[in-house]
Parts: structure tokens; sequence; C-alpha cells
């Protein structure tokens, strides 16, 4: 089989993980590179169809189709016109051309994502004697063109809609955590289904969905379709024997006690709704997932069954902006989840995502570690707090130690 060249984008601080990913799919590890933002990996386009389908971190997988030096608009027509796009589509597909850059020259990076167009129109025109035609929304294909200073590379979308996508989100809350990176929360807290799980402020149920689909084994990709059932090239019966595979390994008896909740009732209906979406009715019906009304500021740890120890405690606050008005409150509210935090789950580990810096202070918590990463375009700490009963209280001055 050959070997085609592949590009796995993620959210920033997620790429080691996402190359872990790759590597347990049956990825050649020489020829898995984890960059800024993604993982580069080659190998056949079965690889590549095991990654949409079972990838939790991936954003996209894209395939390299061609790679050349360029001086102007006219070289990126010629590299487009020259590439045999007729190898995996034809023209009476619709198509979307995207462009991403790092130090491109060009005066227009949407010019020569025109130029793209056309020469790929002239192509098939040549061909065929008819050409695709653009639709922004919901084309057949995608195609990606990166600019580097002297280099563009195009790339097929095998994912079509973005992967975090996973086919059971309607309706979400106010800025809703992505589910590639509530996986990543996820796997970087070293949560296993034997943990109880605690998420105080639920929202739209990313994380807890995420935690239950990993528990039960629940393929992200098994409810949605992809950009590359449009392309040639692609075994068919492969991609079936692969969603059976994927479906037969479904358990939904596994063993796991998640607990989340959120203040508005509102928002905890639309929790419930997601999970029952997301294929999670039967967790829901016997009580091993939840979502309940409450306070995060009194949310207590769940009675734990045998053989379950303290677990952890996962969750996004809202995050306190300076120009925000509601900074304060969110402030307060922060120091009385904390102290909520230490008198009830002693032996826990607390995991809170924030842009707020200042997060540790207003809990009057040491964090045991911190992690970058970015929630959309927000920078953010994923912070670890470590819950030893009445050892975490200190002076506020002692913040200092955690400038970075």
């Amino acid at each position: 089989m050959p070997a085609f060249s592949f590009y796995a984008v993620c959210p920033f601080g997620l790429e080691t993980l996402l190359a872990d990913e790759i590597l347990a799919l049956g990825a050649d590890p020489d020829l898995v590179r984890p960059g800024r933002g993604g993982v580069q990996f080659a190998g056949d386009t079965g690889l590549a169809m095991a990654a949409c389908l079972h990838s939790r971190l991936a954003s996209r997988i894209l395939m390299r189709v061609a790679h050349a030096e360029y001086w102007d608009s006219r070289d990126v027509y010629d590299i487009a016109r020259s590439t045999k796009w007729e190898r995996w589509f034809g023209p009476d597909v619709t198509l979307r051309i995207d462009t991403s850059a790092t130090r491109c020259p060009l005066e227009s990076i949407d010019f020569a994502a025109l130029r793209i167009k056309d020469a790929i129109c002239d192509r098939f025109r040549e061909l065929a004697g008819r050409r695709p035609s653009v639709d922004r929304r919901t084309p057949d294909v995608r195609i990606v063109a990166h600019f580097t200073y002297d280099r563009v590379s195009l790339f097929l979308d095998l994912a079509g809609e973005a992967l975090f996508k996973r086919g059971w989100r309607l309706t979400h809350g106010e800025a809703p955590l992505k589910e590639n990176l509530a996986a990543g929360l996820l796997l970087l807290s070293e949560w296993r289904p034997e943990m109880p799980l605690v998420d105080p402020f639920c929202g739209s149920g990313t994380i807890a969905i995420e935690a239950a689909r990993i528990a039960i084994n629940y393929a992200p990709g098994l409810d949605r379709s992809f950009a590359f059932e449009n392309l040639e090239g692609f075994d068919r019966s492969l991609w079936t024997e692969m969603l059976e595979d994927a479906r037969a390994a479904v358990n939904p008896h596994a063993e796991v006690l998640i607990r989340a909740s959120d203040i508005s009732s509102i928002v905890v209906e639309k929790a419930l709704e997601n999970a029952d979406r997301a294929g999670l009715g039967k967790l829901l019906d016997d009580g091993r997932l939840s979502f309940t009304q409450g306070d995060a500021r009194e949310v207590v740890p769940p009675e734990l069954p045998e053989g379950f120890e303290p677990g952890l405690v996962i969750a996004n606050p809202p995050y306190g902006e300076q120009s925000n008005p509601k900074s304060a409150s969110i402030q307060s509210m922060m120091g009385h989840v904390a102290a909520n935090l230490k008198q009830h789950y002693a032996g826990w580990r607390a995991w809170m995502l924030s842009s707020d810096r200042t997060l540790p202070s207003q809990m009057r918590l040491k964090p045991s570690r911190k992690v970058v990463l970015f929630n959309g375009p927000l920078e953010c700490r994923f912070f670890r707090f470590d819950m030893v009963a009445g050892s975490n209280r200190r002076e506020k001055k002692t913040q200092t130690n955690d400038a970075e």
C-alpha cells in the first residue's frame, strides 16, 4: 500500500496526546511528528479513516496532495493545475477552498485561494469538458491550502465538519467547551472510568458526556459522516468493516460513576437531551451518569460504591475578566467553591480550566500542576489542586510563588 502524508489538527497543548492516539491506531512511530497545533503522520488511507473515526482529540485530518515552492500567485495556479485531483474526485462535486498561512509574502491569501479554484476548474474543463462548482456552506470536497514563506501545501480535508462535532449536539450553553478539548482535559487529568467524576459547572454536559463515551468505548465518529466518503480512493468495504467493529466494541454495561450539575435547571435539561442523543440513555436510566440542578458551592461527592476510591473534579467554571462586571462575583464564588472542596472532597483531585491566571489566589489553593491550553482563542490554564483536608489554606501573600 502506498503511504500518504497526513496532518491532524488539534487544540494547542494536546499535540503529544494526539500523537499517542495516532500511534495506538497503528501508525509507524518513525513517521509520527507532533508540532504546534497538530501532528504530522504517514500511512495508508485506512489509517486516515481510523483517525477520523476514533480520534477524540483531532479537529481535522488533512491529506497532503501537493507540496512545492512558489514565488507568486502564478506559481500557486500552476501547482494546483498540475495536481491530479481526478484521482480523488470528479467534475460534478462542489468545492470549498480554505487557506492558512505562516509568514506568507503574498499580498492576498484570498486571491491565492481564487487562483487555486480556477486551476482546479481549468484542469477538469480540459479533462472532462465540465468543471466543479463552489459551495461555501455544504461542499462535497474541502481543500485546504497552507502557505509558508516559500512553499505551499495543498490538502484534502478528510473530516468535512470539524471532528469535535460528534453528531449529538443541537443546543449548548454559553461559550461551550469543544468536545475534543473536553476529551483532552480528561486525558491530561489521567481520569479512568473506575474513578468517580464530578463536574459542578457542567453547562451543556460536554465533559461528562465525553467521559461516559470513553467509559463505554463509544467511538467519537460513530454517529456522523465524513468528507472522505465523497472521495475516490478510499476502501468502502474496509470503512464498513471499521464501523461494524466500532459498534461491536461499545460496552453499555461498563462500570462508571459520573455526576454533573449546573445552577441552571434549563441548562441541565439541555445537557440531559445531549446525553440521550449521544447514546447514553442506559447510563442515565441506571444512574451511572446523572445531570442535576445544583450550586457548585454546595455540591458534595457521590456516595461511593464498593471498589470506587476518591476521584476527580473536572470543571470549566465561568471566567472572570477584568472588563466584565461579573468578574468580582465570579471571583467570590470561586472562593466559596474552594471552601466546599476543602470541606467535602478530601483525597480527591480537582482540575479547573480557566483563562484567569489568578484563579488559584481566588480559591486560596496552590496548584500542584498547570497546563497551558487554548479554549478557542482564549489562552487558558488547566490547574490541578490536590485536596487534602485542612491543609490547603494559605495566605494570599504566598501566591507570588505561582507567578510565571
